[in-house]
């Protein structure tokens, strides 16, 4: 990557601000390749020279990707003037990157969600022509059956007349105990129209009482993972998520 501002590198991670990284440096507590720096507009290469912070090696990231395991209640946006949004659930430290969330859930809907600051994997992600599988566990009002699944499979008509991609339904359980009775079920899509998986069972007169992400492409959502938490995500499901787009 380009040289850049030995401030700008440090405060990049958010751990540190850049008066900070001022202060230190009279310190001569950063190091750039053994030698204390002399300033703070020093140009370095991250990926090439060795800085460390207080004694400690400096470990720089370009892009932050972090998987969230979305609650009801937030919105995914990067600013709301009513609402909290996912942001505000993160680490202060990544609060300081401009992250953001990879397409949107609904505020009621839980579940996976990619957050980052790769403006290009992101775009690739939520490119149409791409048609990248998103998983979600869903609990509709009433009966499912079989006529159901070939609904979905054939492509369902919104009452806005789109018509959707062929879909995936696969029917878990009956709650006839329940009060409404409800069913339980895993729905596939291909696409990501607003409020489309609530939209497809409205066609069929099955309202959603709930709805949680669990899948996007390769990457699953952490069955560890808190309600409200979030982590970064590992070289080996990042890597999946390239691999996906190419």
């Amino acid at each position: 990557m380009p040289n850049e501002r030995l401030d700008k590198i440090i405060a990049s991670m958010g751990e540190y601000s850049r008066k900070d990284v001022k202060k230190l440096i009279r310190e001569k507590q950063i190091l750039v390749s053994g030698k204390p720096a002399v300033s703070s507009d020093l140009k370095c290469d991250p990926d090439k020279d060795e800085i460390t912070v207080c004694g400690k090696p400096f470990s720089y990231a370009r892009f932050v990707y972090l998987m969230m395991n979305k609650p009801a209640g937030v919105v995914s946006a990067t600013r709301d003037g009513a609402d909290r949004t996912v942001l505000d659930l993160l680490p202060a430290k990544y609060r300081k990157r401009e992250v953001f969330p990879v397409g949107r859930l609904d505020k009621d809907t839980e579940g996976l969600l990619l957050i980052t600051d790769d403006g290009v994997l992101a775009h690739k992600l939520l490119a149409p022509k791409n048609h990248i599988d998103k998983e979600y566990f869903v609990r509709v009002e009433g009966r499912l059956e079989e006529e159901h699944i070939v609904a979905f499979r054939e492509g369902l008509v919104l009452s806005d007349g789109y018509q959707c991609m062929d879909a995936e339904l696969k029917i878990l359980s009956l709650n006839e105990h329940t009060e409404p009775v409800s069913s339980e079920a895993l729905v596939v899509i291909r696409e990501g129209k607003f409020h489309q998986i609530k939209k497809m069972f409205g066609v069929l007169g099955k309202p959603v009482l709930y709805l949680k992400r669990i899948r996007m492409g390769d990457l699953n959502l952490d069955r560890e993972l808190e309600c409200g938490d979030s982590r970064p995500l590992t070289e080996e499901e990042l890597k999946g998520l390239s691999d996906l787009v190419g």
